[in-house]
């Protein structure tokens, strides 16, 4: 993006500012639904500032400009600010200021702060409202209406429903779930706003949302009925009839603001960091009776956590799908180096999705592959475009981040291969990394522990070298949903939620030297029940990801024989359950590549 093109954005913003006595403005990365990843019609703050992370805040103010936004995204937020005047915050770094320390060092007091009150939620605006005191927090209603004049419009991609054999569970049973659950009597209602947990609840995907198996929609539960808000123009007549006979009620999106306005007399079940502001606003002035549903993390996202036996075999199954591509397409591309042709890292991540879209049951991409060779492997979200993408040869460490969709689940897998003869630096830093892979695969904890006290795991190895990564370890992952679910993970921020046998989620240590190179694996795990023991029930990781691991850049002696064993026999299951469906040079190809160490 152009900086001056910013600029003038920036100045635009500013004239409304001054038009409607504002002394700054704060613009998020959400949506309405508070959603990770966005549409193109929410996509504010990338249009004010250039910057195309999907994690940031922009504040904007008379004179100056600032952006915040975390480790995955230093590198391409310093190049692309560059030149327009926005500072980047590195959020997490003891230097820098918080959002609120840093707007009320630049306002004077009684200053008045806008955003919309649509893209924050009850508890976004009194953590803000406590961490600007002696600042006036002024929530708006979408003012880029007024600010980006060829603003995309809403999405209107038709929706399919999943059967019961894949989901394992009927919508009517998971609506019957959460009303037993909230013990829901005849005048009380359940507000539901966040895309995965309606997808989930009503068995019902889309893709209004890149990567995201999600629609627009809004959903009100009752005591014994349920209404989808949504656009009926997604849904077919005979759909929209299957509702009505599971009494559920369709109800175009664009109503549900003015809906509320009809339940003044009801108790209503919300939560409070999943329900703007702007919309609890309305239900406390026309007197409604708020209530804190009881699970802080929101009774259906926990519930969709926890996956039952049919979607854990359709995770099994989208592996060995995924399995199946990658195999084809790691032959492919060596074979196309081995002939000495050339290569891009945009060629690659075209082919990549080439070999997986050959699947009956894809559907498409979890998340914009990173296709990260040489020195573009160190920016951790590196997002390969024409105009950044760089010729691949056989120099250097090529790290693939990607996944899938299909029909039966969803795939998260990080491989990085050498591509000559990796040097003793680059295998030492390969090796640690996969040794807090392993260790962490390895572990059985007791019942009752929580991500965080398992991070530590995956990064000693590193650590006790002088390494370390800014990321996550792991995030839980959706049943043909959003590849990043929670609320349960493995990072060293503190997460209360515990990990329970069902919940599926990712392995994926790291490092990353600036200039140089980039290694991650990963895999995606399944906890599941461990031994009994005389100091309690344990659990453990079985792993679901079905790709050989680059052995030509471990180092052995780095690796303990307990290690090299776990590798071996991971191994031994990638060949066992992948070469069935491959050719018979395939499977020489995969067998070379799982040869025991």
């Amino acid at each position: 993006m152009n900086p001056e093109v910013i600029k003038k954005r920036l100045q635009q913003v500013r004239t409304y500012m001054q038009n409607n006595n504002l002394q700054a403005l704060i613009i998020p990365s959400s949506d309405c639904h508070f959603s990770e990843y966005v549409a193109e019609y929410y996509k504010c703050r990338e249009y004010l500032s250039g910057f195309s992370g999907s994690a940031g805040t922009l504040v904007i103010t008379k004179d100056a400009a600032a952006l915040w936004t975390d480790a995955r995204y230093f590198l391409q937020a310093e190049q692309q600010l560059m030149g327009t005047g926005i500072i980047l915050m590195r959020d997490g770094w003891k230097e820098t200021p918080a959002l609120t320390e840093w707007l009320i060092e630049q306002l004077p007091a009684e200053s008045r702060i806008g955003l919309n009150g649509d893209l924050f939620s009850v508890e976004n605006i009194k953590t803000l409202q406590a961490g600007v005191k002696g600042l006036k927090i002024i929530p708006l209603s979408d003012f880029m209406c007024e600010i980006w004049n060829e603003r995309p419009p809403m999405p209107l991609a038709k929706v399919f429903f999943l059967p019961e054999e894949i989901t394992g569970c009927s919508s009517e049973k998971k609506l019957s779930q959460v009303r037993e659950l909230l013990q829901m009597e005849k005048n009380d209602v359940y507000l539901l706003t966040v895309l995965d947990q309606i997808a989930w609840l009503f068995n019902l995907r889309g893709t209004d949302i890149d990567y995201n198996m999600v629609t627009f929609c809004y959903a009100i539960v009752f005591y014994d009925h349920a209404i989808l808000f949504i656009n009926p123009q997604k849904l077919s007549k005979t759909e929209i009839e299957d509702l009505s006979h599971r009494k559920i009620e369709v109800i175009p999106y664009d109503k549900f603001e003015s809906y509320l306005s009809q339940l003044n007399t009801c108790r209503i079940f919300y939560n409070p960091t999943q329900l703007s502001y702007n919309h609890y606003t309305k239900l406390m002035e026309m007197g409604c009776t708020m209530l804190r549903e009881p699970d802080n993390f929101g009774m259906v996202n926990s519930l969709k956590g926890i996956k039952n036996d049919t979607e854990i075999a359709g995770f099994r199954k989208a592996m060995i799908e995924d399995g199946i591509a990658l195999t084809r397409f790691y032959m492919w591309l060596e074979g196309l180096l081995k002939r000495g042709a050339v290569s891009s890292e945009k060629q690659i991540s075209d082919m990549l999705h080439l070999f997986r879209s050959e699947s009956d049951l894809f559907i498409r991409e979890s998340f914009e592959s990173i296709v990260g060779f040489r020195q573009n492997g160190a920016i951790v979200h590196y997002a390969v475009t024409n105009q950044s993408s760089i010729t691949v040869d056989n120099s250097g460490f090529l790290l693939i981040d990607s996944g899938a969709h299909y029909r039966c689940g969803t795939t998260d897998i990080t491989r990085t291969i050498h591509l000559g003869p990796p040097s003793e630096a680059e295998k030492t830093d390969f090796t640690l990394v996969l040794a807090g892979h392993i260790d962490l695969a390895m572990t059985q904890f007791p019942v009752g522990t929580c991500g965080t006290q398992l991070d530590i795991i995956a990064r000693r190895p590193l650590l006790e070298k002088g390494g370390n990564y800014l990321h996550g370890t792991g995030h839980g992952i959706g049943h043909c949903l959003n590849v990043h679910e929670g609320p349960f993970a493995i990072r060293k921020d503190y997460n209360p939620v515990t990990l329970k046998p069902g919940m599926v989620l990712s392995n994926e240590p790291g490092i990353y030297r600036q200039g140089l190179w980039g290694i991650r694996t990963e895999n995606v795990m399944l906890v599941k029940e461990g031994e009994k023991t005389d100091f309690g029930n344990m659990l453990q990781f079985e792993i679901l990801s079905l790709c050989f691991i680059d052995t030509r850049s471990i180092c052995p002696q780095l690796l303990t024989e307990k290690q090299k064993e776990f590798l071996n026999h991971y191994h031994g299951e990638v060949y066992r359950k992948l070469s069935p469906h491959l050719s018979s040079e395939e499977k020489l190809y995969l067998a070379e590549k799982c040869r025991a160490i």
